[in-house]
């Protein structure tokens, strides 16, 4: 299922960020009565009920509000025009979408709480969440009650699971996917004379992601994947422009990689790390002739999209 991130569907707005301290509150069959909702996770999101007043614009019926801060991701379909109070967002769908669909979406984002709690808000990366492109068809016969109870276990549809059966096997010095050479080596004696610094220093130790030091001075492009050839070759990816001691070698892109794809790749070669020890280095050489399986598409082509958009799915993946 392709999944795209939230303001493809919906245009993302902030709400009317009211104080419930300064609007009146009254009961919920009175005439004037309209929704007020916060960021809690109970009741729809409704908090409390208070009189509409001419001089407040509500946020729009068909949205979906959801809590920025607070019980962050709490989503909920809103059928009416509503107030609503401080880090509460709105979203707007940009075509026209069913009130089914709608709560499919509000389920969708609910099922991404993980991800949050009250020192990690949502407020910067909602719109970048990922959701399925379309309700799928096995929700056109649900009741829309039932939305809200399924559980996480059966029904986060957010996530993706890795299916190796629709994997392939490449070569890492696949055209289409690395070209493969080693790294100028520069003696810590000369970083040194040129003083501390931003660059990264790319060593053979496996922590850090490879990192001993950082230092005014580089010889490499980064963006780039590094493994070690020293020890148990060791993969980690440098997105900076790095300098590198001995025995790192450099896996440079044919693609155009970003760095959940690079993260993902890396990944899968450090699985590899068997393969390799003193005796047996991680060279250039073997490095060519190594292969790891990497998913596919029906064409037979690797499937970036699908690496990139499953390590934006996993906890935490927004502060990568």
């Amino acid at each position: 299922m392709e999944l795209v991130p939230v303001h493809k569907l919906f245009l993302v707005k902030y709400g009317v960020n009211l104080e419930l301290v300064h609007l009146e509150q009254c009961l919920k069959d009175d005439e004037n009565s309209i929704n007020f909702v916060s960021r809690t996770e109970n009741n729809n999101g409704v908090s409390a009920f208070v009189l509409k007043s001419d001089d407040l614009t509500p946020n729009p019926k068909h949205t979906i509000s959801v809590a920025g801060g607070g019980s962050v991701l709490s989503s909920f379909y809103q059928e009416e025009e509503y107030y609503s109070g401080r880090d509460i967002y709105y979203l707007k769908p940009i075509t026209n979408l069913s009130k089914l669909e709608m709560l499919f979406y509000a389920f969708c984002l609910t099922k991404n709480k993980y991800k949050y709690n009250y020192g990690r808000q949502a407020n910067k990366t909602l719109k970048d969440i990922l959701v399925p492109s379309k309700m799928p068809k096995s929700f056109e016969k649900l009741d829309i009650y039932k939305l809200n109870t399924l559980n996480r276990k059966s029904a986060l549809i957010s996530k993706i699971e890795l299916n190796q059966n629709n994997w392939g096997w490449f070569s890492l010095s696949d055209p289409r996917l690395f070209k493969i050479s080693g790294t100028k080596t520069t003696p810590l004696l000369e970083l040194e004379e040129f003083g501390k610094g931003e660059k990264p220093f790319v060593t053979t130790q496996a922590s850090n992601n490879g990192i001993a030091s950082f230092f005014d001075f580089s010889t490499e492009t980064g963006n780039v994947l590094t493994v070690d050839s020293a020890v148990i070759g060791y993969c980690s990816y440098q997105p900076l422009d790095f300098s590198a001691s001995d025995h790192v070698e450099k896996l440079t892109p044919t693609f155009k990689l970003n760095k959940y794809i690079a993260l993902f790749i890396a990944t899968i070669i450090n699985k590899e790390q068997y393969r390799y020890n003193y005796g047996r280095k991680a060279s250039q050489t073997r490095l060519k002739r190594a292969n790891i399986k990497l998913p596919i598409k029906q064409d037979g082509q690797p499937d970036f999209e699908f690496m990139e958009n499953y390590i934006k799915t996993l906890p935490y993946s927004s502060t990568i």
